[in-house]
């Protein structure tokens, strides 16, 4: 064969030897696409996305931060705050079920929020589609006030509204909310009427307090505690005093026959398989289970649960009953 003809074969032959390089090359890139794809899969596996229906500072935003290293320490697990806020909560859990329901997401629920905006109105969800895991703290109502308030005492503000019924404007989270209901209860048993004012959240509620936009906030003791001596407790809806502060009375002390509070826990999306279901439940019981996270939850002022998966069918009922024959007993349903 002449140096023309091995030219020309070589040449001949260039096609299939790039066709090869190409099949190689396709090969190698394969590999590293699905190297890549089970990167991001492992990458996801260890991600907990936790959402939060509520601005940045509320409780349901700091409870999430007191459990991410608790989370980080028995799972392994990094977790992504993220926040859905609006329609005192609603934008967020009219929209759970479009999240993936593979487990990677958990969404921040409140009651009896959740059981309350159905009730009342068109809000795009209902309670039934809301699949609670765990609940794991119950937050305390209180009503609070700015230190240099007129109203040192619960019944010098129950005294300001007797006289000028309406002229007490309160703050609180939302409508149809936990404390829209406590507000209205607070109204009934006391024999008044104080103006509520609802706020996006937790935090611009008490902003409006302390900025004097109203008179006073239906708000939470960790709210309270936050705020140290800008504000002054008049009272808290507690069984008995609260640990941390022992000179502020209970509602029941005053003769206000009111415990109550909003529960806070966290819901998956409806096609979460049940192993799933059961397996963040249990995550959230071991945090639960943490000396230094129940400590640090009862001095920031939160009343620790333990609420699993298995009793919320059984939980969700009853609260459910309650909250529908109280929100009816104070006219916040018809």
């Amino acid at each position: 064969m002449n140096s023309i003809e091995l030219r020309r074969t070589r040449a001949a032959f260039a096609p299939i030897a790039t066709l090869g390089s190409a099949r190689r090359f396709g090969t190698r890139a394969a590999v590293a696409a699905c190297a890549g794809l089970l990167m991001a899969s492992a990458a996801m596996a260890d991600t907990l996305n936790y959402v939060i229906a509520f601005p940045a500072g509320g409780e349901s935003d700091v409870t999430a931060r007191i459990q991410e290293p608790v989370i980080k320490a028995v799972s392994g697990k990094d977790v992504v705050v993220q926040y859905k806020t609006g329609a005192g909560g609603a934008t967020a859990w009219s929209s759970i079920n479009k999240l993936p329901p593979d487990g990677s997401t958990v969404v921040g629920t409140n009651l009896p929020h959740i059981f309350l905006q159905p009730m009342a109105q068109n809000v795009g969800y209902k309670t039934s589609e809301i699949v609670n895991v765990y609940v794991f703290q119950l937050t305390p109502d209180a009503i609070v006030v700015p230190a240099d308030s007129p109203y040192k005492t619960l019944k010098d503000l129950i005294a300001a509204a007797k006289a000028k019924p309406g002229s007490v404007t309160m703050s609180g989270s939302g409508t149809n909310t936990g404390p829209h209901l406590s507000a209205t209860t607070f109204d009934k048993a006391a024999g008044i009427k104080t103006t509520y004012v609802p706020f996006a959240g937790t935090t611009p509620a008490v902003v409006a307090m302390l900025g004097k936009q109203v008179n006073a906030a239906m708000t939470f003791t960790t709210a309270a505690i936050q705020q140290g001596d800008k504000v002054r407790m008049l009272a808290v809806a507690l069984d008995k005093r609260l640990e941390t502060h022992p000179d502020v009375p209970t509602f029941k002390e005053l003769g206000i026959d009111m415990v109550s509070g909003v529960f806070r826990g966290v819901a998956v999306p409806a096609a979460t398989p049940e192993a799933k279901r059961k397996e963040l439940s249990d995550l959230f019981a071991k945090v639960n289970k943490d000396p230094a996270y129940r400590k640090r939850m009862v001095e920031a002022g939160y009343v620790v649960t333990d609420i699993d998966y298995a009793q919320m069918p059984a939980f969700m009922a009853k609260q459910g009953k309650e909250y529908e024959a109280a929100a009816r007993e104070v006219g916040l349903l018809k």
